[in-house]
């Protein structure tokens, strides 16, 4: 039996996320919300908005709405018993894109119960400072030196052939993706994801770099999101919370005006976004798809898709752009990834 992520009612809502692609790629804890499914269920999930073409045939699959994240307890139970039903048990449900930094923390830790069930951690250098090592998982090909990881509140998880440069101190739960490195002196606390090939630094809290993502300076970045394949310049910080202590109001794409989203909330910033260095972000900051931030005035706390500087990026230098950006880190934009912007443009 096939599980069919039913991500078509959902992708509007995470705005500025699952525009480039699904809401299911969505990071949150260690994996994606396709990948805990996968885990599980391997080579048996589909997406409903990826098979529009050639729909599943009805009853070879169990549909599940995709905004849905169930417990790591809960999706083992599921994989050993084909009569559970899904709508039932514990969980957690993303109806707005800040929910993402809210329940990054839980998601840590129910991850890091998955992936590591039945598995032996690789070696750590003797030269770091462990606390509580039996919450600390370490992929093969990892590196770490000469820092501290503290997981007395959660659990920490280093990829494959991850590096944590000297001096880091990091707080869990927290997760550093493969490939990813984190930079010298780096100040990281809990509820914090660095996805796959990522590079990260300065001071960072309950935030997460989906993938391909670079916050390789000093500056804060704190309850916060940010997409795929990203830079954030140097001295660049976000507020997330206001001078008053009072709620912060974020943009909703979906109702077309700010709304409010809670006491802590930072900078959501769409997949190929940049902003120059030393930008200042005001709380509750909503960046589109493929924006450049700069210039000489307080940024917006709204800016849409394809914004460069105050004016509308153009769609050939969009596309020219990200290409060089993903030939940094080996790789060039696909036609999938083209035809997909061209449809937001």
């Amino acid at each position: 039996m096939k599980i069919l992520l039913d991500d078509v009612p959902f992708n509007s809502n995470l705005y500025p996320f699952g525009t480039v692609k699904s809401m299911v790629h969505i990071r949150l804890g260690i994996l994606t919300i396709y990948e805990k499914w996968d885990w599980v269920f391997p080579g048996q999930v589909l997406v409903g908005s990826e098979c529009s073409d050639a729909p599943p045939v009805p009853g070879t699959y169990r549909k599940v709405p995709a905004n849905w994240i169930p417990s790591a307890g809960l999706l083992l139970k599921a994989a050993t018993d084909p009569s559970f039903d899904f709508h039932e048990g514990e969980g957690i449900i993303l109806d707005a894109p800040w929910h993402i930094f809210e329940h990054n923390f839980w998601a840590l830790g129910e991850d890091f119960a998955l992936i590591t069930a039945n598995r032996l951690s690789a070696a750590l250098s003797p030269t770091n400072h462990l606390i509580r090592p039996e919450h600390i998982f370490v992929e093969p090909g990892a590196k770490v030196s000469y820092s501290i990881l503290n997981a007395e509140d959660g659990p920490i998880y280093i990829g494959k052939n991850a590096e944590i440069f000297e001096g880091s101190l990091i707080r869990g739960p927290f997760s550093l993706g493969e490939g990813s490195r984190v930079k010298m002196g780096a100040k990281i606390y809990g509820g914090t994801t660095i996805g796959p090939y990522c590079v990260a630094t300065g001071e960072i809290k309950n935030s997460i770099l989906m993938s391909y993502s670079n916050k390789a300076h000093d500056g804060y970045l704190g309850d916060s999101v940010i997409g795929s394949w990203c830079n954030i310049g140097a001295g660049t910080s976000n507020s997330n919370l206001k001078n008053t202590g009072g709620m912060v109001k974020m943009w909703s794409k979906q109702q077309n005006c700010f709304v409010t989203a809670g006491y802590k909330c930072g900078l959501l910033m769409g997949d190929y976004s940049r902003c120059a260095i030393n930008t200042s972000f005001n709380t509750g900051t909503v960046v589109g798809v493929s924006c450049n931030i700069f210039g000489n005035t307080f940024p917006s706390k709204y800016y849409k898709d394809f914004t460069w500087g105050n004016e509308k990026y153009i769609f050939e230098k969009v596309i020219t752009d990200i290409d060089n950006w993903k030939k940094m880190k080996g790789h060039h934009i696909t036609a999938a990834e083209i035809r997909a912007l061209q449809e937001i443009y």
